[in-house]
């Protein structure tokens, strides 16, 4: 049993270093350089115990020998190394960090261009708090990791090697002796490196959280401060705190072991070393200039294993890091372009529902069954019925926000899946209930329609949306800042803004989903009448509540659970006496 898990962990860490290898082969100068510096660091650091053993064993032996000459040229030696040394760690220190925060920044820009393609239903099931902690803090362990991963190894290597053979040469079997303490030490600190890099995850995981309550919190400040529900607000962020620090706590236990093993080896090292050194020394192996080489060499040997040790839990935060980066790169989007996928061009809107089923991800029941419908080019739908019946899904499947589980959408008959994402959005305008206004100002939201359009275009725009009057009137007219979704401004001026993004964009195709249903009379009003000139010369469908803002539409779909229950003219309807004719009564009444 366990023996299969330490399988699946190797196959994992090997699957996670392929994932982080291309970005570290980006910048195999940087790497190169910092490991030149690495080993100069190790080099000079190494010196310095053959150094006092030289000085040692010529004064114990040789004492005439050691002149003043002598010592200034093993001191002006040692110094230059130590300019050596320092010129290099700065690079290690500076240049670095700096190749590792380049390796962050290139993978948080690879995780947020994958995030931009992934579908819709990703995002159902998927807290937005999670995603913002994986693109910041589970970065910055790996920024750390992306720089001392490949210099902490070689430094290891380098000075394990180079203290064997310095130590080999003064007595093997004193050096076998010390050397055979290494493995307990790395027996003994795994199990609670293991752990610790559990709870690391289990920490990023839970950081997440916490940001997923921050935000659902305060994005909903004014629904929470009207309910006076700010206690409710503060028990939830309350328990995700506390099992934040349950977590953190769990860890640091696991630290201090790990940390406390390292120390008491430590120490257990330097008496191996002084009592097995004075009987060698006794016994005639090893001479006292020996003892303090090695006395040295084992305090440099044991700072590597510090080193090594406190990498070890760098490693694990980083390993994490890049786990829970592979966790949303692995993630596969149901939604992309066929291999022969082609541009959209010279649409003409004519939009065709044939036999189209859809259920939602992991659920079985299907939320539409056998649709077949048409709409001419240039044509009005509206598209009415009880809620839940499918309405608002049936419109996402014309753009492909969700991919129909059988049957096919075409648009002026071909497919829409023959066709790229991109061309086909991009001939598509949609106006939503729930109007979404992006951080920055009036014009940056309309010009989000299409980017790079000229003052004037945008201008035009809001004019045809019946805006213009009231942006104008703003404190800095098109320059006003909006706020966090839009806040200062009315449902109204929001609603109209997002009509004058798609006028900008200027759709062959439009979708209106209860675009006005939020709003009210007045705002309304104006509102339908940007809706009327936006639709004028294109295929419109539209969702609507408000059967009267519909009824001069071309042709009216009732859309049910089961299906489409009935359609036809608005008169045409009204006479058949069936449910749209119930459903509008009741709205009249």
């Amino acid at each position: 049993m366990k023996s299969g898990i330490k399988s699946e962990n190797r196959k994992k860490n090997v699957r996670l270093f392929k994932t982080f290898l291309p970005y570290l082969s980006r910048h195999k100068g940087e790497i190169a350089l910092d490991l030149f510096c690495a080993s100069l660091t190790t080099v000079c650091e190494l010196a310095l115990p053959l150094i006092v053993r030289m000085i040692t064993d010529t004064a114990m032996n040789n004492p005439a020998d050691l002149t003043v000459k002598l010592i200034v040229q093993v001191a002006l030696f040692y110094i230059f190394l130590r300019i050596i040394d320092a010129t290099a760690n700065y690079y290690m220190a500076c240049g670095g960090h700096v190749m590792g925060s380049k390796i962050e920044t290139e993978m948080r820009n690879d995780l947020f261009s994958h995030l931009q393609g992934l579908s819709f239903s990703f995002y159902d099931n998927t807290k937005i708090g999670q995603l913002m902690s994986r693109l910041t803090s589970d970065l910055f362990d790996v920024t750390e990791f992306a720089h001392h991963m490949p210099e902490e190894v070689l430094i290891a290597v380098i000075k394990i090697i180079g203290c064997f053979i310095i130590f080999a040469k003064m007595d093997i079997w004193f050096t076998l002796l010390i050397f055979a303490m290494f493995p307990l030490i790395l027996f003994l600190t795994k199990r609670n490196r293991t752990k610790m890099r559990q709870t690391f995850k289990d920490s990023r995981h839970q950081i997440g959280e916490i940001n997923a309550i921050t935000e659902d919190s305060l994005l909903g400040i004014r629904v929470v401060q009207s309910y006076a529900n700010e206690p409710i607000e503060k028990e939830k962020f309350d328990k995700g705190s506390n099992l934040f620090l349950k977590i953190k706590r769990l860890s640091y236990k696991y630290m201090a072991r790990f940390h406390t093993t390292v120390r008491l080896f430590d120490g257990m090292m330097y008496i191996l070393v002084i009592a097995g050194g004075a009987l060698f020394i006794s016994a005639g192996r090893i001479t006292a200039a020996d003892l303090t080489a090695y006395t040295l060499m084992v305090s440099t040997l044991m700072g590597t294993i510090r080193r090594i040790v406190e990498f070890s839990e760098q490693f694990s935060r980083g390993m994490t890091g890049i786990e829970r980066f592979d966790e949303i790169v692995s993630e596969l989007s149901e939604i992309k372009d066929s291999e022969n996928a082609q541009e959209l061009t010279d649409v003409e809107g004519e939009i065709a529902f044939n036999n189209v089923s859809f259920a939602y991800k992991g659920t079985d029941t299907n939320v539409l069954s056998g649709i077949n419908f048409a709409v001419k080019a240039g044509e009005s739908v509206a598209v009415v019925g009880p809620s839940g019946g499918g309405k608002t899904t049936l419109c996402n499947l014309i753009p492909r926000f969700y991919e129909v589980n059988n049957g096919s959408v075409t648009i002026d008959g071909k497919d829409i899946r023959d066709f790229t994402l991109r061309s086909l959005r991009s001939h598509i305008g949609v106006v939503q209930q729930d109007v979404y206004m992006f951080s920055g100002t009036v014009k940056e939201n309309i010009a989000y329609g299409r980017p790079g359009a000229s003052d004037e275009d945008i201008i035009t725009a809001a004019k045809d949306a019946g805006a213009h009057e009231f942006i104008t009137q703003l404190p800095n007219g098109y320059d006003t800042y909006v706020g966090e979704r839009g806040v200062k401004l009315s449902g109204g001026q929001k609603q109209r803004i997002s009509i004058a993004r798609v006028f900008l964009k200027n759709p062959e195709i439009l979708i209106l989903d209860e675009a006005t249903s939020a709003l009210d009379n007045e705002s309304e009003r104006l509102v339908q009448q940007s809706l009327e000139r936006l639709a004028k010369g294109r295929t419109t469908l539209t969702i609507a509540h408000r059967l009267t803002t519909i009824r001069n539409a071309d042709h009216i779909l009732v859309l049910t659970e089961d299906g489409i229950a009935e359609q036809g003219s608005h008169n045409e309807l009204i006479s058949k006496n069936g449910m749209y004719a119930d459903m509008y009564a009741l709205y009249s009444v």
